[in-house]
């Protein structure tokens, strides 16, 4: 399990880039923007950021989405 970061703690220069690193091998190995989320005590955003940062390609969202709506005649 990651290491909780304190809430709200800037991480910046190289805890970040190494934060960055771990969240992308997580991510792209399966793992949930949620999940890391959790595991590190950080918010969604915070991750997805990272995430965007390091240059991990970000996967669509999952489950059911709304098409437009059929017309009826």
């Amino acid at each position: 399990m990651a290491e909780k970061l304190a809430k709200g703690a800037r991480i910046s220069g190289g805890q970040r880039d190494k934060l960055a690193s771990d969240l992308k091998k997580k991510y792209e190995s399966g793992r949930s923007i949620r999940e890391l989320a959790t595991e590190t005590g950080r918010s969604y955003g915070f991750v997805h950021r990272v995430l965007s940062e390091s240059g991990a390609n970000l996967r669509g969202r999952g489950g059911a989405t709304r098409g437009k709506a059929k017309k009826k005649s």
